[in-house]
Order: structure tokens, then C-alpha cells, then sequence
């Protein structure tokens, strides 16, 4: 019986690892791709009809900036439509002045990003002429090149499922070590992993900006709902409705960090509990419906999600590494401590690949070597989330 829970522990971390080291494995011959310069914009009476649905909470210091960049790439017939989100500053006015459309929401009791996405595309479903497809961009983001919102639009079309562009988050210059590393587990997260899965045809996650839908099916999504990861959770419905996103790297949309410790730790701790809860909450479903149907697409997204936050990753291998080399010198065999070295050598392999290939220009050498402590710091995030659970969604500071 010993021996039986030893090797489920060497289970649970090894599936995750060995998924992690085959997406990296799989994206590593477009390491040299690089990030997206230009895509082929559609021809002028081609191009589909877009609405760009932007949510804003308090955004005054950004959102000026966001849709000016985002006016520069419409057409006469796109609608750029900013949803002034329980706002208390001047988010709702100078977002006018900057061009958009703008609907304000006042609820104190129905608060986040997905009650403000419902209210955004049913105003949306009351106007003429309707759009062709639905892009939703955070108040924080910038998209490039030019052009890439009609690509990404018409790839949605094209498809007949979720477009998800290429999501990266910048550390700011002088941003302190926890940013910098930050900055490459996301990029190891929403670029190389999703990268991995595509040369396989697999879908990958929504992340929340940069996704474009057909307009039919953005009018269906069920969007009002408080979860912290509500991009996640919008995924994984449309997947098993039988369309899941797919991961379109020709286009970039960028953001950044926070300048603020505590506020970067805030963020990390919301996106955290939300992904481990949506985990708990939907994984089991998306096995069990990938299994009974024997859809690929679907098990490729369930084994995607089923890999936790990677610093959890490495605490939970090294807490397996712990009990198999106890249990070991108490006389239970060595195989499950070998296969645990084994499996953390993997993860190790993964790593390094990652960051040789997509890595070297967040993190130096240097950082590295500081990564255990980075590890170990995040040990208050996930005992938190067994103690109290953060549920709500709050506003990340942008100052």
C-alpha cells in the first residue's frame, strides 16, 4: 500500500513535468520565429467588421493611451467600445476624448471583469449593424503590428472558434528580481507552452485580452460570472461546446507588470487561486467529457490546465523528492526516488530550453541562481490558498 501511494505521488508531479517538457519540446524549432512584426492585413473590402470591447475599472493613467492605439488600426465600420466599470476617476471621460464609445456600469454587489464583458456585448447586440467578430482587449494593452486586429478578427471567422493572440507582460525597467522572473514564467506560460501545443493542432487557453470571437457566438458566451480567471473558465465552456481557441502568435498584444510590489504580488495571488480553483472545479469535467467523447483537442486542454503555477510545480516535486527518499531509508525501495530525480532532471531540461530559447532577454544567468528563493517566497500564496482562499476579484494598482 506504501509503495502504491509513493508511486501516485510520483504521478501526480511526473504527468505536469512531462507535459511542460513536451510543449517546450514542440515549440523549440520556432524558437528563432521571434515576436510578430507585420501580418497580412486583410484586403480593404474583406476586412471584417469588428467591435473591440475594452472593460475599465479606474483606469485613468493608461486608457487615454490604449484606445488611441487601438482607434489607429479601426476602419469607418468598427466600433471601439469602452465599458466604464464601476468606475470612481476619469476613466469614462477620457476615454471619450480619446474617441471611443463609452457605456458606464454602476453595481456594487455584481463587481469584475466578466459582469463588465455581459454588459459590454449585450449594449453591443442593441446596435446596427451588427459586428462580424467580438475583440476584447484590457484597458492596459497594446497591440501590434498594424493591422493584427482584422487578422485576428478574420482568423476567428475563418475558424469558427475563439482566436487567442500571443499575451505577453513586461517587467519594467529597474523591476526587482520576483518581476523579472515573473516575466518569464509568463512568457513560458502564454507563448512557448501554447506554441508547443499548436504544432500538434491542440487549442490552447483564453488569457483574458487579445481573443477575438465570431459575433454569433460572442451574443451565446456566458460572461457574467465573479471568477478571477473568467478567461479560463470561458475556454474551457466553449471547448466543451465543441470550439475550442486557437493560439495565434502572428499577433501581440503587450502589457506590463505593476511598477508596485505589493501590487504585483496582489495580481500573482488572484490569477494563482483562480487557476488553481478552476483546477479543482473543472478539470476532473474536462478529463472525464475528453475520455467519454475521445476528443484530443479536449484532453490536450485538460492535460494544459492540469499543470499548476510552476512555482507550485517545483514545491510539490520537492516535497514528493522528500517523502520518497524518507520512505527509502525506511525500506521502501528506491524506485520512487529515482523516478522523481528523474522527473525534476526533465523539469530542469524544460526550464532550460525555455529560457534559452525565449528567456535570455527577461532573465540573466545570474537570476537564475536566485530562483529557489524565488520559489520558496511564493510558499505564502499557496498555503493561502488553503487557509483563505482569495474569491473576489480586485483591481490590480497600476501606479
Amino acid at each position: 500500500m506504501i509503495a502504491l501511494l509513493l508511486w501516485l505521488m510520483v504521478a501526480a508531479v511526473a504527468v505536469p513535468v512531462a507535459v511542460v517538457w513536451l510543449q517546450v519540446l514542440l515549440a523549440w524549432p520556432h524558437r528563432r520565429a521571434g515576436l510578430p512584426a507585420e501580418v497580412a492585413q486583410p484586403a480593404a473590402q474583406a476586412a471584417p467588421r469588428c467591435a473591440v470591447l475594452v472593460p475599465a475599472h479606474d483606469e485613468e493613467t493608461v486608457i487615454a493611451e490604449t484606445v488611441r492605439q487601438l482607434r489607429a488600426q479601426l476602419g469607418a465600420g468598427d466600433t471601439l467600445l469602452v465599458v466604464a466599470d464601476n468606475c470612481q476617476d476619469a476613466t469614462a471621460r477620457l476615454a471619450r476624448e480619446a474617441g471611443a464609445t463609452v457605456v458606464e456600469r454602476q453595481d456594487a454587489t455584481r463587481r469584475g471583469k466578466g459582469y463588465a464583458l455581459d454588459f459590454g456585448v449585450r449594449h453591443l447586440a442593441g446596435q446596427a449593424p451588427a459586428p462580424e467578430a467580438l475583440i476584447i482587449v484590457d484597458a492596459d494593452c497594446v497591440v501590434a503590428p498594424a493591422g493584427g486586429l482584422h487578422w485576428l478578427a478574420a482568423a476567428a471567422l475563418h475558424g469558427g472558434a475563439p482566436a487567442q493572440c500571443l499575451d505577453l507582460m513586461d517587467a519594467p525597467e529597474g523591476a526587482p528580481l520576483k518581476t523579472r522572473v515573473a516575466a518569464f514564467a509568463w512568457r513560458l506560460k502564454n507563448w512557448v507552452r501554447p506554441l508547443g501545443w499548436r504544432a500538434l493542432g491542440a487549442p490552447c487557453q483564453l488569457m483574458g485580452t487579445g481573443m477575438a470571437f465570431p459575433w454569433a457566438m460572442a451574443q451565446q458566451m456566458q460572461l457574467a460570472n465573479a471568477e478571477l480567471v473568467e478567461d479560463m473558465k470561458l475556454g474551457i465552456d466553449l471547448a466543451l461546446a465543441g470550439t475550442p481557441a486557437r493560439f495565434c502568435p502572428q499577433v501581440l498584444v503587450r502589457s506590463s507588470f505593476p511598477t508596485s510590489e505589493q501590487a504585483t504580488q496582489g495580481q500573482r495571488r488572484r490569477w494563482e487561486h483562480g487557476h488553481l480553483g478552476m483546477m479543482l472545479a473543472h478539470l476532473p469535467r474536462l478529463l472525464g467529457q475528453a475520455l467519454r467523447r475521445r476528443d484530443a483537442r479536449l484532453l490536450a486542454l485538460a492535460l494544459d490546465l492540469g499543470v499548476p503555477p510552476l512555482a507550485l510545480l517545483v514545491l510539490l516535486q520537492l516535497g514528493v523528492l522528500a517523502v520518497c527518499a524518507v520512505a527509502a531509508l525506511l525500506g521502501a525501495g528506491p524506485g520512487p526516488l529515482w523516478a522523481v530525480l528523474a522527473c525534476m532532471a526533465l523539469f530542469a531540461m524544460a526550464i532550460g530550453m525555455a529560457w534559452w530559447g525565449w528567456g535570455r532577454a527577461v532573465v540573466s544567468v545570474r537570476d537564475l541562481l536566485a530562483v529557489p528563493g524565488y520559489v520558496l517566497g511564493k510558499l505564502p500564496v499557496y498555503l493561502g490558498f488553503l487557509r483563505r482562499r482569495q474569491k473576489e476579484w480586485v483591481r490590480t494598482e497600476r501606479k
